[in-house]
């Protein structure tokens, strides 16, 4: 039997119900240049030993943090992982866990989730976090639906140029056929300077979206942009780094009404870009408007502790048209991982860890910028991220390819994104980094430069 059973007649009546005559016609709505109409040019079929061995072939041509110094950033970052974190997210109840779909069945991972709201909560300074979502893009686009949802007359979105590009292409496709109008602030500084903002605000302005440290590493003026927004009633949304809380204000401190960030760097390892963790936290008048799951705490029938999920806020569970995101469940896992993290961790851990990529970075790029030709591109404030500019030309010549050459991930070229930093590349230094690595690099960079 064919793996999808309907016969050329059953095909007929399902496009003639809703009004199209064929296949062809039903994938219309598919660009041309991404429709796969060809054949497949597939090799022939292996045997177990062959593929196995092209398998192995295919996997030996990865290349990890353990065979180079990783000095990228761009939202995945290479953090330690504590032993904990494997050693108790490992555990067969939790890492063979599916979504809990009778949830107050399932009390352990209930209990991991509320615990983990709670860090979130108490991470940022804001009244309430949900059990999780995706990844960072995703909660940077939730929050603005969310938004959205609690200020319905306003459509007017300012978001800063100095956000994720992802982040900010996320949203793009969120809102495409949404009744929101996003407008983009340029950073040619660095960062979104508070006067352009004043400039930027209408009175239909919903939200205005930075990050914090931002994408090119530096500092925003948080608390001035905070207050600027709410000046105009509208909405202060920030994506923060999680790891830089351990010196710089919660979100909470400073005003934002709904903080969202990408986890990874919590006890999740970089994986080849995923899964991540997409964090979300607000105030808690607005708390029935969030995406996702909420767990709570309570006691049964007995008066013994125990949690329930309070808040679910998908159509699965409720009227269709009262669902606040299509947000289908939570990053389990990540979360535990996240929660287990922070927990070993502890308030002076996290301090540690993020005083030790604060000194290391500015060592990083005190050490690049004696190079010649090379600077800083932003005279910002920054914490464990930075941009450097260039020679022109240094990085089509192949200088990145050269140093990897050379054992090292050495930095982001930011051109990709941005044209007026095609000679520019952003690099993160993790306290996973050594003095010796980062002279190591410098040295290694200066020869790059100076190739022929």
């Amino acid at each position: 039997m064919s793996y999808i059973p309907n016969t050329p007649n059953d095909q007929q009546a399902m496009l003639a119900t809703i009004g199209v005559r064929s296949l062809t016609e039903l994938f219309d709505v598919i660009p041309p240049a991404i429709r796969l109409e060809r054949p497949l040019a597939l090799p022939p079929a292996l045997t177990e030993i062959e593929l196995t061995r092209l398998a192995q072939q295919l996997a030996g041509r990865n290349r990890s943090t353990a065979d180079t110094v990783c000095f990228l950033g761009g939202g995945s970052y290479d953090h330690f992982v504590p032993a904990v974190v494997d050693a108790v997210a490992g555990r067969s109840e939790f890492y063979t866990a599916y979504t809990p779909y009778q949830a107050e069945a399932s009390q352990g991972s209930l209990q991991a989730f509320f615990e983990f709201q709670t860090l979130i909560a108490q991470l940022t300074g804001m009244d309430v976090a949900n059990a999780s979502l995706y990844e960072g893009g995703s909660a940077v686009a939730e929050a603005v639906l969310m938004a959205s949802g609690l200020e319905p007359r306003r459509h007017h979105v300012l978001l800063a140029d100095s956000v994720h590009p992802d982040y900010r292409q996320t949203l793009a496709t969120y809102t495409a056929n949404l009744d929101l109008h996003v407008q983009t602030l340029p950073t040619p500084a660095g960062f979104l300077d508070p006067a352009d903002l004043k400039h930027a605000l209408r009175d239909d302005t919903l939200c205005v979206v930075v990050q914090h440290p931002n994408f090119f590493g530096c500092l925003e003026e948080v608390e001035a942009l905070a207050a600027i927004s709410h000046a105009c009633g509208a909405l202060f949304i920030v994506s923060y780094d999680p790891i830089s809380l351990g010196l710089l204000k919660r979100p909470g401190d400073y005003g934002a009404d709904i903080a969202v960030a990408e986890g990874q760097a919590l006890g999740i390892p970089l994986t080849y870009g995923g899964p991540y963790l997409g964090l979300l936290a607000c105030r808690g008048e607005f708390v029935r408007r969030m995406p996702g799951r909420l767990v709570g705490q309570t006691v049964d029938r007995n008066g013994r502790r125990c949690w329930v999920l309070t808040l679910q806020t998908r159509e699965q569970h409720i009227r269709r048209e009262k669902a606040t995101s299509n947000i289908c469940t939570n990053q389990g896992l990540m979360a535990l991982r996240a929660a287990v993290y922070l927990a070993a961790l502890g308030p002076q851990g996290l301090r540690e860890t993020a005083e030790a990529c604060a000194r290391k970075a500015h060592y990083t790029a005190d050490q690049l910028t004696r190079l010649p030709g090379v600077s800083l591109q932003f005279d910002r404030p920054f914490f464990k991220e930075f941009t450097v500019r260039l020679p022109v030309g240094a990085l089509e010549r192949g200088l990145l390819d050269r140093l990897r050459d050379d054992g090292f991930h050495a930095g982001l070229p930011l051109g990709r994104w941005y044209s007026w930093l095609a000679d520019c590349m952003s690099l993160a230094v993790t306290e996973k980094r050594t003095r010796a690595e980062i002279d190591a690099l410098a040295s290694a960079l200066g020869r790059a430069l100076t190739a022929k």
